[in-house]
C-alpha cells in the first residue's frame, strides 16, 4: 500500500500524485472531477416544473439526470483511459475508445428530489481492465461520489491509499482537500431505507424498534448519496435498505452498492450485502442490472444488523 501524505489544503491533482503512481488512474479521476463540477452547475441552475428538472445541453433541453449521463460519457471519452463506460440509465457497457479502466456510474442518484433542494449526487466505481461483469467490488481501483448540496463535494477512495477523502469545490472552480476519514466508530445515527418493508419483514421491524428504543437520531433524506455520505463525514451511524415479501431490491450493486462500499470500508466501516452476511465487495457481480439489499455503517452496527435480520 502507498503510505500517502494526504495534506489538508492540497488540490485534487496534488493529492492524486501522492495517492497513486498510476498516471492513467489520475487522469481518469481528474476527468470525473471535471464532469462532477459541470453537473453541480447544471443541477444548481436547473428549471424544475411538475415532475421534471431540466437544463440545456448544447441546443437541447434535457432532464438533469440524462444531462449528467451525457456529461459523464463525454468526460470518459475525452479521458482516453477508459475502455467501457456503463450507466445506470442504460445498463449496457459502451465502448468509449480508451484503454486502462472501465467505469460504472449512477449519473444523478436522487434526481426525483432535485426540486425539493435535498442533496443529490453522482456515484461511480473504477475497475482495471476491460470488463464490468464477472468481477467483484474488491477489484475496484477507485470509487467516488459527487455530492450536490449546500456544498459541492467530491468524495474519493483510492485502492491502496488509506482512508476516504473529501474535496470541496471552491468559488474559483478548484477542488481542495478538506477532510480525510480514517475511522468510522460507533454512534447512534440511523438512516432506514425502504421502511415500508417493516410491514411484512418482522426482523426489520424489530431492528427499527431497537433504534427507536435506544434513542438513535433519525437522519434520512431518501437520497442514497447523502444518507451514506453522512456515515463517512460524521464517522458513525448506519444505513439500511432491506427487502420483504412485498418489496423488491432496488439498489444496483455495480452502479451504487460496490462503489459506496469501498468508500465506507476503506476508512474502517463495514457492509453486509444480499442477505449473505458478507461484505458487498465480495459479492460476485454477474449482471449489469444485479440488485441487492444492503447495510452500511460501523462494524458494530453492521454486526447488529446481521444478528437482527439473519440471526448471524
Amino acid at each position: 500500500a502507498v503510505q500517502t501524505q494526504a495534506k489538508i489544503g492540497d488540490s485534487l491533482a496534488e493529492f492524486l500524485a501522492e495517492a497513486t503512481p498510476d498516471t492513467k488512474l489520475r487522469q481518469l479521476l481528474m476527468s470525473m472531477s471535471e464532469a462532477i463540477r459541470t453537473i453541480a452547475f447544471k443541477v444548481r441552475t436547473a428549471s424544475c416544473a411538475g415532475t421534471a428538472c431540466v437544463n440545456s445541453f448544447g441546443d437541447e433541453q434535457l432532464a438533469v439526470d440524462m444531462l449528467a449521463d451525457k456529461l459523464l460519457f463525454e468526460a470518459l471519452r475525452y479521458s482516453h483511459v477508459c475502455k467501457y463506460a456503463c450507466s445506470e440509465e442504460v445498463p449496457e457497457p459502451v465502448d468509449v475508445g480508451g484503454e486502462g479502466f472501465c467505469v460504472a456510474f449512477d449519473p444523478l442518484d436522487g434526481s426525483s428530489i432535485v426540486d425539493t433542494n435535498f442533496a443529490v449526487g453522482t456515484i461511480f466505481g473504477v475497475w482495471p481492465g476491460d470488463k464490468l461483469k464477472d468481477i467483484t467490488g474488491r477489484e475496484q481501483a477507485a470509487a467516488g461520489m459527487g455530492i450536490y448540496g449546500p456544498r459541492t463535494v467530491f468524495c474519493l477512495a483510492v485502492a491502496g491509499c488509506p482512508g476516504c477523502h473529501e474535496f470541496l469545490l471552491m468559488d474559483d472552480g478548484k477542488w481542495v482537500h478538506v477532510k480525510e476519514t480514517t475511522e468510522i466508530g460507533e454512534g447512534k445515527l440511523f438512516a432506514p431505507g425502504n421502511l415500508r418493508a417493516t410491514f411484512d419483514n418482522p426482523a426489520y421491524e424489530r431492528l427499527i424498534s431497537h433504534y427507536l428504543g435506544e434513542k438513535y437520531t433519525l437522519r434520512y433524506t431518501g437520497g442514497m448519496v447523502p444518507d451514506v455520505f453522512q456515515i463517512i463525514v460524521k464517522e458513525k451511524g448506519v444505513f439500511t435498505n432491506v427487502t420483504s415479501p412485498s418489496t423488491k431490491a432496488k439498489l444496483r450493486i455495480l452502479f451504487e452498492v460496490a462503489p459506496l462500499t469501498l468508500m465506507v470500508e476503506q476508512p474502517g466501516g463495514a457492509s453486509s450485502c444480499d442477505g449473505l452476511c458478507k461484505s458487498a465487495l465480495d459479492v460476485p457481480i454477474l449482471g449489469y442490472d444485479q440488485r441487492t439489499q444492503v447495510c452500511f455503517g460501523s462494524i458494530g452496527e453492521v454486526t447488529r444488523f446481521e444478528e437482527y435480520l439473519y440471526g448471524e
